[in-house]
C-alpha cells in the first residue's frame, strides 16, 4: 500500500513503547557527549589555586628560583585556553569523523581523547610536569570540540520530526547537567581539595566509560546509514528501534527523496556529496541558511554568559557572602541553567525554536541594562544594590538556558541536508570556540577597562543577535527539511526583489518515492558508498 494512500499521519501512530529507545540512545550519548563540555569547563574553577601552587613549586624544583604572580598567571591562562583551542581543533575533526565513522561510533572513538587526558593529570604530579595539564586540558578541549558538533547532528537525525526539538534540546540540559555536577564534585567536602585535585579532572573519564559500555547497543543514525552509506535494509532496522516497531512509511520516504535528490546533485556536479566548509561558503542556495547559523553560534559564547560565571564569585562577594559560603551559592548558577534548560526542553515543540532564541537574547539584553544599573549604583554605596544584582546574574543564566543555549546546536541539523550538515557543524563549531577563546582572553581587559559598564558590549551583541535572528530565521517547529528550505528561498527572493513562483517543497512529494514493499530492498552494490 502506497503511503499516499494512507491518511493517517506518521506522527499519530506511533506504537506504544516507541519513545524508551530513543530516551535511551539520548542519554547514552549525551552523558559521554554534551554533558563533558558542562562538566570540564566547571571542574576546573574549583582547584585554581592548587594547579597554580603546583604550577609554582614545579619550576621551583626545576629551577631553583619561583616564578611572579603575573608568570603563575600566564601559565594559568595557557592551561585555561588550551581547552578552547583543542576545541576549536575536535570541530574541526568532527565533519570529518561524522562523514567516514559515522555518528555513533564518532561519539565512541571521542573518548580516547578523555583517557589519554584523564592519564596525564593522573601521573602529572609523579612526573613533576604541569605541562602534561596543558596537554590534558587540549585533549579534554577536543573531546568536546568532537561531542559538541557530533551530538546534536545524531540526535536531530535521529528523532521523529515532532519531537527534534525536544531530542536535540537535550544536548543543551546535558550540557547544564555537566555544570551542575562539576561545582558539586569540586566542593571542599567532595574532590575540591589539594590532595584530590588530580582526581577531579581525571573524573570525566567516569561518564566516557559509561557511554563506551552503553552506546554500541544502539542504533546508529538512520539517515546517515541511508543517505551516507546507502544501506538501506540498516537504516529500515535502525528506524524501526528508534520508533518501538516498524519504520514509519512517511519518515522513510521523505529520507528516500532527500538520498534521491543528493545521489542527483551529486551526478550533475561531478563532486563529492559530503560538502566541505570551503564548498559551502562557495553555494549561493545555502548562504542564507550558512549566515544564520554563523550569527547564532558566534552569538552564543560572545553574549556574556561564561563571564557571567567568571563575574558571579565577585558579586556573591559584595552582596555580603562568606567567602567559604560562595561555593555553595555559585551551585545556584549551574542550577539555574539546568532549570531553564529542561523547562525550554519541555516548551521548545509549543513554543517553537525562533521564539525561543529571540527571547532568550531580548531578555538578556534586558537584564544586562538592569545589571549595569545596579553595579553603577553599587559603586556610589545605594542600599539593596548587591542583591539586585545577584537577581540580574541568575536570570541572566536562565534567559540564556530558555533559549540560545539550546537551539543554537539544534540549527545546523535542520536547516541543512545531509550533504551540507558535517561541514556546517564544522563551521558552526569553529565560530563558538573562537569566540569563547575571545571573551576569555579580553574579558578581564574589559573588565579593568569599562569597570561597572564591562556588560555592555555582550548588551550590543544581545540585541544585534535579537534583531539579525527574528529578521532571518523561519521557524523550523514541525517542518520538513524541503519546507524549511522553501521558507529561506523565499526570504532570499524578497530580498533580492523577486517574486517566488514554486515553493521548493513541491519537489518533494512524500509517496512518490517508494511504497512500503521497497522501503526494505537493497539498492544493490552500486549505490553503498560506506562499507
Amino acid at each position: 500500500m502506497n503511503s499516499t494512500d494512507d491518511p493517517v499521519p506518521e506522527e499519530t501512530s506511533k506504537p506504544s513503547g516507541s519513545g524508551r529507545t530513543l530516551a535511551l540512545t539520548v542519554c547514552s550519548a549525551a552523558i559521554g557527549g554534551t554533558f563533558q563540555y558542562g562538566y570540564n569547563i566547571s571542574i576546573i574553577n574549583a582547584p585554581t589555586s592548587y594547579i597554580q601552587g603546583f604550577i609554582n613549586d614545579t619550576y621551583v624544583e626545576r629551577w631553583g628560583t619561583s616564578l611572579d604572580i603575573p608568570q603563575v598567571t600566564l601559565v594559568w591562562t595557557l592551561i585555561v585556553s588550551a581547552f578552547s583551542l583543542g576545541g576549536l581543533l575536535g570541530a574541526l575533526l568532527a565533519g570529518p569523523m561524522a562523514v567516514h565513522f559515522g555518528r555513533k561510533k564518532s561519539l565512541l572513538l571521542n573518548n580516547s581523547f578523555l583517557f589519554v587526558g584523564a592519564g596525564l593529570v593522573l601521573t602529572c604530579k609523579l612526573a613533576k610536569s604541569f605541562e602534561m595539564i596543558i596537554l590534558a586540558r587540549l585533549l579534554v578541549g577536543m573531546n568536546s570540540g568532537v561531542s559538541m558538533n557530533i551530538q546534536p547532528m545524531y540526535f536531530g537525525e535521529s528523532a521523529p520530526k515532532h519531537l527534534r526539538g525536544a531530542v536535540a534540546f537535550s544536548s543543551a540540559v546535558f550540557t547544564a547537567f555537566g555544570i551542575f555536577l562539576g561545582q558539586v564534585v569540586g566542593l571542599t567536602e567532595l574532590l575540591g581539595t589539594e590532595p584530590l585535585w588530580p582526581y577531579l579532572l581525571a573524573s570525566n573519564a567516569l561518564p566516557g566509560l559509561i557511554q563506551l559500555f552503553t552506546l554500541p547497543w544502539f542504533p546508529e543514525s538512520p539517515r546517515y546509514l541511508l543517505i551516507d552509506r546507502g544501506d538501506r535494509e540498516a537504516c529500515v532496522q535502525a528506524l524501526g528501534r528508534l520508533r518501538g516497531g516498524e519504520a514509519p512509511v512517511l519518515e522513510m520516504e521523505e529520507m528516500l527523496q532527500e538520498q534521491q535528490q543528493q545521489q542527483s546533485t551529486t551526478l550533475n556536479s561531478g563532486s563529492a556529496a559530503a560538502k566541505t566548509p570551503w564548498s559551502l561558503f562557495k553555494d549561493h542556495d545555502l548562504r542564507s541558511q550558512l549566515r544564520t547559523v554563523m550569527a547564532a553560534s558566534s552569538a552564543m559564547m560572545l553574549c556574556g554568559n561564561d563571564s557571567i560565571y567568571f563575574y558571579a564569585s565577585y558579586i556573591f562577594l559584595e552582596a555580603g557572602i562568606p567567602p567559604e559560603k560562595i561555593q555553595y551559592v555559585t551551585i545556584g548558577t549551574g542550577a539555574s541553567e539546568l532549570t531553564a534548560s529542561i523547562l525550554s526542553n519541555l516548551l521548545i515543540e509549543r513554543v517553537g525554536r525562533r521564539y525561543l532564541l529571540v527571547g532568550g537574547y531580548s531578555l538578556m539584553s534586558c537584564w544586562t541594562v538592569v545589571f549595569t544599573v545596579a553595579l553603577t549604583l553599587q559603586s556610589h554605596g545605594v542600599a539593596g544594590m548587591p542583591y539586585l544584582s545577584m537577581a540580574c546574574v541568575f536570570a541572566y543564566i536562565l534567559s540564556f538556558g530558555l533559549g540560545p543555549a539550546g537551539v543554537t546546536g539544534i540549527l545546523p541539523a535542520e536547516i541543512f541536508d545531509q550533504a551540507a550538515r558535517p561541514a556546517a557543524y564544522m563551521v558552526a563549531g569553529s565560530l563558538m570556540w573562537i569566540s569563547l577563546f575571545l571573551v576569555g582572553m579580553f574579558f578581564p581587559f574589559i573588565v579593568s577597562s569599562l569597570g561597572n559598564f564591562c556588560f555592555l558590549p555582550f548588551l550590543a551583541v544581545c540585541l544585534v543577535s535579537a534583531v539579525f535572528l527574528g529578521l532571518t530565521l523561519p521557524e523550523t517547529k514541525g517542518k520538513t527539511l524541503a519546507e524549511i528550505s522553501s521558507e529561506f528561498g523565499r526570504k532570499n527572493e524578497m530580498r533580492k526583489g523577486r517574486q517566488v513562483d514554486e515553493p521548493i517543497v513541491d519537489h518533494y512529494q512524500l509517496g512518490a518515492a517508494s511504497s512500503f514493499t521497497t522501503l526494505t530492498q537493497d539498492p544493490g552494490p552500486s549505490h553503498k558508498n560506506g562499507d
